[in-house]
């Protein structure tokens, strides 16, 4: 595998300063001004729903992404809880989780009691081993962009069009992101293809992720790592 690290790529350091600080903002901060404009977006949206209520085809979609993440958000989250992780990754983790999680309490919001349950989950020890859960992250994180792309045209309201795109647009920063950690190409084609709802609840029911028993076993071999 080529060699992508950030001190083969980053020659006279300009890449390390603008992802550790962009105008005086920590890494974390950087993410969280950008999620800010999301949940805002998500807010007009919550505003709207509230006053008319969206349609059942828009109810469905916002359940869909709400279901996708919950599942992205538990990830991070177990992963977070059993520390297994280090260094950049450890770090990653931590605010990519934070930002999972706030996507699921803005989704919430926005559904209101019309919001899909948590389900339960097992990640099979995925989260518990740095490689397997950075290449799983890859696959997470690029089925996630795939999805909202895949669903943006089927939405009518344009208030929850422009918060499921301002998403979308995380989404994709959090894949170059997890992308770059495993050594893979951040960016290797010129257009990205989207994935049907079928497809993508396909690959969510292969993982075996989703249960009725949560639980975390070391000697689990994983079986989603894209």
């Amino acid at each position: 595998m080529a060699d992508f690290s950030l001190e083969r790529l980053d020659v006279d350091g300009a890449l390390a300063e603008a992802v550790d600080g962009v105008g005086g903002l920590s890494r974390a901060g950087f993410m969280a001004a950008g999620l800010g404009g999301s949940l805002a977006l998500l807010g007009v949206a919550a505003g709207e729903a509230r006053a008319q209520g969206p349609g059942p085809g828009d109810l469905a979609i916002l359940n869909y992404a709400l279901t996708l993440e919950y599942l992205q958000a538990s990830f991070y989250t177990e992963a977070e809880r059993l520390r297994a992780l280090k260094g950049r990754t450890e770090r990653a983790a931590e605010v990519v989780g934070s930002v999972e999680r706030a996507h699921v309490r803005a989704f919430r919001e926005l559904l209101g009691s019309k919001a899909v349950k948590r389900p339960a989950f097992d990640f099979q020890g995925v989260t518990e081993n740095p490689r397997a859960f950075l290449k799983t992250a890859v696959a997470f994180e690029d089925l996630a962009v795939a999805a909202y792309k895949g669903q943006a045209p089927r939405l009518e309201s344009s208030s929850v069009l422009a918060a499921a795109l301002s998403i979308h647009s995380v989404e994709a920063r959090h894949a170059a992101w997890m992308r770059y950690l495993f050594g893979a190409n951040p960016a290797q084609a010129a257009f990205d293809q989207p994935s049907s709802k079928r497809e993508v609840l396909r690959i969510v029911r292969s993982t075996n992720f989703v249960t009725g028993s949560p639980s975390t076993e070391r000697n689990r071999a994983p079986r989603y790592t894209g």
